[in-house]
């Protein structure tokens, strides 16, 4: 499989770095790194789509001036910089995600072995960092979770962690599924089902806390299934939209029934908790 690597510069750099990231999300893109002011995207050639790309890049242009270039990667070329360019993520004294190539960090109460191949999730991201900060705070124990668009599943591996008892980790890349697999399984977890598929894969369960950090629109489109597979009195973990999205979000999760519960921001990113 051949993908493209763009190397795109944006003036000013932060935070519309991140929200062009989420944007090109939306439309395929698989991996996202920063090394010297510039945003690294990567593609499948399959699924890109000029047009597509154009869009988004309109969608940040009235704030930051954008310039960009790509070239062709082989497959393993991908991985090859993805994992040089994978950096350690430390939330406090109280977690460290690093990689296998990384030292052992012995000053934090957890540490989480994650690969990161081409899947979403290794905390760099902030809503990633949100959602690992919430888990960290929360009582898990005993409790049975959806990790809905797990990527490498560093937070089913982390409720594991806080003792939930079950986890369903669903996504709807072939890779996503394999990579969460054998990061389970660097990680000693047992309790995780790694699961290749999207809303419809979660009909028929019913869980105690769902985290679903995905993006907007997905989100939205999601809610009712989300709702309905909630035990009462459950916990809905959103993240993956702007804080300037949180109002609509609240009210539309209030129309459905739920209660807003608490939110984090950060540099732009929020995470909305939801009770039912």
């Amino acid at each position: 499989m051949t993908y493209y690597q763009f190397e795109i510069s944006l003036d000013p750099f932060d935070p519309w770095s991140e929200i062009l990231s989420a944007y090109l999300g939306e439309i395929d893109f698989e991996g996202f790194y920063e090394k010297d002011n510039l945003l690294h995207a990567f593609i499948s050639k399959s699924k890109y789509s000029k047009e597509k790309f154009d869009q988004a890049l309109e969608l940040v242009k009235s704030e930051t001036n954008v310039d960009f270039s790509f070239n062709e990667l082989p497959h393993q070329n991908w991985n090859a910089l993805w994992e040089s360019n994978f950096e350690p993520v430390y939330i406090e004294n109280r977690l460290a995600i690093i990689a296998p190539f990384h030292e052992l960090e012995s000053n934090f109460e957890r540490t989480i072995l994650i690969e990161p191949k081409m899947s979403f999730g290794t905390g760099h991201h902030q809503t990633t960092y949100m959602m690992c900060e919430s888990i960290l705070d929360a009582s898990l124990a005993e409790k049975t979770i959806l990790d809905m668009g797990s990527g490498t599943g560093v937070l089913a591996i982390l409720c594991e962690m806080k003792g939930a008892k079950k986890i369903l980790a669903i996504d709807i890349e072939p890779w996503s599924v394999e990579n969460c697999r054998k990061n389970a399984v660097v990680n000693n977890c047992n309790r995780i089902e790694s699961v290749l598929g999207d809303i419809e894969a979660i009909i028929g369960n019913r869980f105690d806390v769902i985290f679903a950090n995905i993006n907007k629109n997905i989100l939205l489109s999601h809610m009712p299934n989300y709702i309905q597979a909630l035990s009462p009195n459950g916990f809905l973990y959103l993240s993956g939209f702007f804080s300037s999205d949180a109002q609509e979000i609240k009210e539309i999760a209030e129309g459905l029934g739920l209660s807003f519960f608490s939110k984090r921001e950060r540099e732009g990113w929020c995470m909305m908790v939801l009770k039912k």
